[in-house]
């Protein structure tokens, strides 16, 4: 546990001191180590605010690829070559796996350090509104760490005061809360947040929405927890409350074209409820590099791209009716192109000072060759070239470094949240309401006409063609097979989790031959077991806590104070 806990000891600073970097738009408006202390710090409104934009970015730095290759490559959305997540060959000194979960204990300890802090340290001119709101953005930013940490890991320590933990010096003896304990302190820490949020805050900054929408999503997510068969109605109803709130109250709503919520122009959209707000600096953490991992060698001018070899799946194709064997793309659903590039594919928010980015073009006359194992390559994340960069925010990218923001909670998510919840256990519904929040975001796909009966097949698929590659997908998997582990498995097992050979001579020529182009001859079906809808916790954790190999100890709630 040392690491998780170095981390802490790091994070506590970093809630007192913030960050050393210089000043570029809302999200890096930060001081100046230098030029404070502590106990000077935290004396207006705007140096309040400033100790809290931190969080929207840095310390999720090292979570980006464990959240990529967990939520889409684990999921089946996503081919990455050998990659372990494919194979659920995992280990506890996968470094993606250690980063991941050194990233989200930072996390916490700065949330912790800025609720500490704000209270004692702030000056009398700073107004309790400001005081409460900032908490409040502390408070959710606290509670999607323990989202993620209880959705990857299973039963994992709550950490509610770092400070108290480090004088203690029993920080690696902690014992694991059992998973309904955490799940309670989730939704505890978003209730606190609920009640000191404003409705309406800066664009791009949590709001009191938020907290709703993402109760809502914990809700759902824990319905299924000890459960078989069906999940535990009271939480479906108070998913249901939460979503209803978000979508009748908060006034926004969803954004007409799909593709332009993953636009650099879009980063504080509407639609936007919860996300992490990148900014290409000269600071590293402080930017999005999801670009060099999914984008094709030579997308950008930096060199800095090397996605080829990877892509969405085969399987997440087949959901979007979409056949990589074919010349001719189905463009029904607008999202399939806003998600995944194929042949015959053209952007024209790609290289726009080049006329546009072509797919086809790209391969045959840059790489030489089309390299995808899938026969599509990633879109989202993506920003484009320099240019592009540059019409988008008004400022250059860096190597590897984009301002491109990641979405984690969409109003769409919150719509098929609604859905879900309101048909229950039911299995289908003809609800008015569900159906009308189903609908809009069928609508928006392309799709005419309203559909007037739902099932639970019809809203798990939306919430995958809506979300994919959003790094999502898996924690759907893990709160069905809380309550039905058997269908979540079988499901998983039945993916074309592959890929084809012989697809850049397909192309090149546009002959097809099946005896040349195909699915994979030998196809590895991973045996999947339960034991996997946890994963392991890496082992410089494991070596300086032996306690984690325990089982866990029920959490004391009676000294929990906010």
């Amino acid at each position: 546990m040392k690491r998780i806990y170095t981390h802490i000891q790091h994070a506590v600073c970093w809630g007192m001191l913030a960050f050393a970097f210089g000043s570029c738009g809302d999200f890096l408006d930060r001081p100046t180590v230098d030029s404070y202390t502590i106990d000077i710090f935290y004396q207006t409104d705007e140096q309040c605010f400033q100790a809290v934009n931190p969080i929207y970015n840095s310390p999720w730095y090292d979570y980006q690829r464990g959240f990529f290759k967990v939520g889409e490559v684990l999921s089946g959305n996503y081919y990455m070559g050998n990659s372990p997540y494919l194979t659920f060959t995992i280990n506890s000194t996968d470094q993606d796996l250690v980063n991941m979960s050194a990233s989200l204990w930072s996390v916490n300890a700065y949330c912790n350090g800025i609720l500490e802090n704000i209270e004692a340290k702030s000056g009398p001119n700073v107004s309790q509104v400001v005081k409460n709101t900032v908490k409040g953005e502390a408070l959710v930013w606290k509670a999607m760490a323990y989202f993620y940490l209880v959705r990857t890991f299973g039963a994992v320590p709550i950490v509610h005061n770092n400070s108290e933990e480090i004088a203690a010096g029993n920080y690696n003896e902690v014992f694991k809360a059992p998973v309904e304990d955490v799940y309670q302190y989730i939704v505890m820490t978003l209730e606190k947040a609920v009640e000191w949020l404003p409705l309406n805050n800066r664009p791009g900054r949590i709001d009191r929405f938020t907290a709703y929408a993402l109760l809502s999503k914990v809700y759902l997510t824990k319905s299924g927890y000890g459960q078989s068969g069906s999940r535990d109605q009271t939480d479906l109803d108070k998913a249901a409350e939460y979503a209803r709130k978000v979508i009748d109250e908060s006034g926004r709503v969803l954004a007409p074209v799909y593709s332009d919520i993953f636009r650099l122009e879009n980063n504080f959209s509407s639609e936007s409820l919860l996300a992490w707000h990148w900014v290409s600096s000269e600071v590293w953490t402080s930017q999005n590099t999801l670009q060099s991992d999914l984008a094709l060698t030579g997308f950008s001018e930096f060199g800095d791209t090397w996605g080829d070899w990877g892509g969405p799946s085969i399987d997440l194709q087949d959901d979007f009716n979409e056949n990589a064997l074919s010349l001719t793309r189905n463009n029904v659903d607008v999202r399939r192109k806003a998600t995944m590039m194929m042949y015959g594919d053209v952007y024209t928010y790609f290289w726009a000072d080049q006329g546009g980015f072509d797919y086809a073009n790209f391969a045959e006359n840059v790489t030489g060759e089309f390299r995808s194992p899938t026969g599509a390559n990633s879109v989202k994340h993506l920003v484009g070239n320099n240019s592009d960069h540059v019409a988008g925010i008004g400022a250059p990218m860096r190597n590897m470094s984009t301002s491109l923001s990641t979405h984690l909670l969409r109003l769409a998510d919150v719509y098929l949240i609604y859905a879900e919840a309101i048909m229950g256990n039911a299995g289908s519904t003809t609800d008015a309401k569900a159906l009308e929040a189903y609908n809009a975001v069928r609508k928006r796909a392309g799709f005419s006409g309203n559909t007037t009966s739902i099932t639970w097949q019809d809203v798990w698929k939306e919430r995958r063609l809506e979300l994919a590659c959003e790094g999502d997908r898996w924690y759907d998997y893990v709160r069905w097979h809380y309550y039905e582990p058997a269908a979540a498995i079988a499901e998983l097992k039945g993916q074309r989790r592959s890929f084809y050979i012989g697809l850049d001579d397909f192309y090149k020529t546009e002959s097809f031959d099946p005896n040349v182009t195909r699915y994979d001859d030998n196809p590895v079906i991973p045996n999947i077991t339960s034991a996997h809808f946890q994963l392991p916790f890496p082992d410089t954790d494991l070596t300086m806590n032996p306690n984690l190999l325990k089982d866990p100890v029920k959490f004391d709630f009676s000294s929990i104070q906010y």
